[in-house]
């Protein structure tokens, strides 16, 4: 009986996967990629059909290489604004696909037709090619993916254009057997811009069996003129303050040139050179520019030997809180020294900013409510590992939060600085593969009562009341051996 039972609920299961499978067409799949350095964006656009009506949850397949890959997802209807709301699977290690299921905005009928712009950024997909380079030579990466768009709905043509940020491509892979799918040239390059496909009458191809027969890897060598910068660890502390109404925001923040190692001894007379030219090698990270909060003040930055005076601060007037505004201060860095490939620096920036910029009290609740930002972005930067310490006013209770994207962990502790008594609380999150797209607040609620924004001068007069004390006491001691 029970196993009669499991058959039944088995062939349940296939019968709604397929009719899931059979509810959508794939019309059309447009995939774009924009090589980078740290990141690579994909654009991929599905022009879909409702096969059954009442249809409102398409499905997307990626791959695992894919998967591993993408750190940013979103999924619009084209031409509107609003993210529809996306919903990954439970893995399934086995399938050599993760599924992504995005709810329509409302209900297709049947023959009824959509285009969905699903848009992705990947961190680490490119690698530099050479591996080293000397200070004069030139900078190539390479980038690998998959030929076909995996969908688990029928596709009835699909194409992949990869584009390079210079006319410059070495070389590209030209997939073999594939006259299932097509007779003409299996790709194509024009300029900048390789294009594999048309491909058409692609059977559904989120499954193994397609990915073992079909999938073939596609690798393309290109010439890349930017630096590939990232950050292999980010601390950021947020410190609230009420009696000073400050926000201070803390970075320390490691930064690496990923592009190909230095190959030999660094000349400063050849790069002195390149500068005066304007010639600068493309694996050269000679400094960055950053877009602060509006309102900052006492901005701060230095490295392991101290202050770094080769910095430029632009700032803008306060903006007030949920204002419609895109002004931003500008702050250029330059380091002590030109960061060549496969170099570090580490350094520490910092600012203070008015409270009421990020802050709210919500009057039923009682609570105070601030916005922390995860990052500060770096352009075309990734970020591999993130940890962001919000530290509350002592005495904060009911404390709670709201991350725009899971965090890889979270934790509560205590921050104990001068003045402190107890100490305070504070909110301890870690993130990984951040880009500019991740650049979002954090959301902290908490109560204050009337007795912790008390306890510091009470503290203070107490202190203050010891010494005194203890200076009365002192006075009245005698420690002399011989008296008159």
């Amino acid at each position: 009986m029970l196993r009669r039972l499991c058959t039944v609920s088995l062939l349940s299961f296939t019968l709604l996967a397929a009719a899931k499978a059979d509810s959508f067409e794939n019309t059309a799949i447009v995939r774009t990629i924009e090589l980078g350095g740290s990141l690579v964006h994909v654009t991929t656009t599905f022009a879909v059909k409702a096969l059954e009506a009442g249809s409102t949850v398409y499905t997307v397949a990626l791959g695992d290489a894919e998967t591993q890959k993408t750190s940013w997802l979103e999924a619009k209807v084209k031409g509107q604004a609003t993210p529809l709301a996306v919903v990954d699977r439970a893995p399934d290690s086995t399938s050599g696909v993760h599924l992504v299921d995005i709810t329509l905005p409302q209900a297709l009928g049947l023959n009824a037709t959509v285009n969905i712009v699903l848009e992705t950024i990947q961190t680490h997909a490119t690698y530099p090619w050479p591996e080293r380079a000397a200070q004069q030579e030139d900078q190539a990466l390479k980038y690998n993916t998959d030929l076909f768009v995996l969908s688990p709905y029928h596709t009835a043509v699909q194409r992949t254009k990869i584009r390079s940020p210079t006319p410059t491509v070495h070389s590209y892979t030209t997939p073999e057997k594939l006259e299932t799918f097509t007779l003409d040239a299996p790709v194509t390059k024009s300029g900048a811009t390789i294009t594999y496909g048309p491909y058409n009458n692609i059977v559904p191809s989120a499954n193994k069996e397609f990915i073992l027969k079909h999938q073939q890897p596609v690798v393309v060598h290109f010439g890349y003129e930017y630096p590939v910068a990232e950050v292999p660890t980010l601390k950021r502390a947020a410190e609230i303050s009420h009696w000073g109404a400050n926000l201070n925001i803390q970075d320390e923040i490691h930064l690496r040139n990923a592009g190909p190692a230095l190959k030999g001894h660094f000349s400063r007379l050849d790069h002195q050179t390149q500068s005066f030219y304007k010639r600068s090698a493309p694996h050269v990270i000679p400094g960055l520019t950053l877009h602060l909060p509006a309102g900052i003040r006492n901005t701060y930055y230095y490295d392991l030997i101290g202050n770094v005076s080769t910095s430029r601060l632009r700032t803008v007037p306060s903006v007030p809180k949920n204002a419609q505004s895109n002004q931003y201060s500008v702050l250029e860095l330059k380091p002590r020294y030109p960061i060549m490939g496969g170099w570090n620096y580490s350094f520490t920036l910092g600012w203070d900013a008015p409270l009421e910029d990020s802050a709210s009290w919500d009057k039923s609740t009682g609570k105070y409510i601030v916005e922390v930002p995860v990052l500060t972005p770096i352009p075309a930067t990734v970020v591999n590992d993130a940890e962001v310490k919000i530290i509350l006013p002592e005495g904060a209770t009911n404390v709670e939060f709201a991350t725009p994207f899971p965090a890889v962990s979270s934790s509560m502790s205590t921050h104990i600085t001068y003045l402190d008594t107890v100490g305070r609380p504070a909110i301890i999150l870690h993130f990984k593969d951040l880009t500019e797209k991740h650049a979002l607040p954090i959301f902290v609620s908490y109560n204050v009562p009337l007795t912790a924004h008390l306890k510091k001068p009470i503290a203070v007069a107490a202190a203050f009341f010891s010494v005194f004390a203890f200076g009365l006491v002192t006075r009245r001691i005698d420690l002399r051996i011989h008296k008159k």
